[in-house]
């Protein structure tokens, strides 16, 4: 889908992007560094960084055994989620990420978590993304960027859903003792 109105002609929207690495590049290095890079990479004409967290540590989901760079950052951009998605994508192949198994090791992973025009959805991409909420290695760097941006369909703020995820649960105490 793309829009009658050119980009630069656009406003800007503010969206959030998840970034992952957990595969060296020739290149760029370590995940950490290649982080450093993509976050330079996601600067043009039609994306304006604004702000980035710390990158953190995490353990990998599903069959990767290699540990996590990841981070996020705040972009501005006239761009829609699909166009702005197809944007990540070029930036990904630019780091080499081959499609195909779900959850292995990759050099540089992009999402879009949130987007400051609400939710979003078509055969392309979900906005905010759907399992940003679960997922306490997006929801701790997102804090540090952007703690009071409201989650448009929960309604919460990351603030709140982090400390959801990360409070204790609660015992039950009907489970059988083992």
């Amino acid at each position: 889908m793309t829009s009658a109105t050119p980009a630069s002609k656009r406003r800007l929207a503010l969206y959030a992007i998840g970034l992952g690495s957990n595969r060296r590049h020739a290149r760029h290095g370590d995940p950490r560094r290649i982080l450093l890079a993509a976050l330079a990479a996601l600067e043009s004409d039609e994306i304006e960084p604004v702000d980035a967290s710390p990158i953190i540590a995490s353990d990998p989901l599903g069959p990767s055994r290699r540990r996590y760079a990841n981070a996020v950052a705040l972009v501005a951009s006239p761009l829609t989620p699909p166009e702005l998605l197809a944007r990540l994508h070029e930036i990904e192949a630019q780091f080499g990420r081959r499609t195909g198994q779900r959850w292995s090791a990759r050099t540089l992973d992009l999402d879009i978590l949130l987007w400051s025009g609400g939710a979003w959805s078509d055969a392309d991409v979900t906005v905010p993304h759907p399992a940003m909420a679960g997922r306490a290695f997006v929801l701790g760097p997102l804090r540090t960027v952007a703690p009071e941006w409201r989650d448009p369909v929960s309604g919460r703020t990351v603030r709140q859903l982090a400390a959801r995820l990360i409070r204790a649960k609660p015992v039950d105490r009907n489970a059988e003792a083992h």
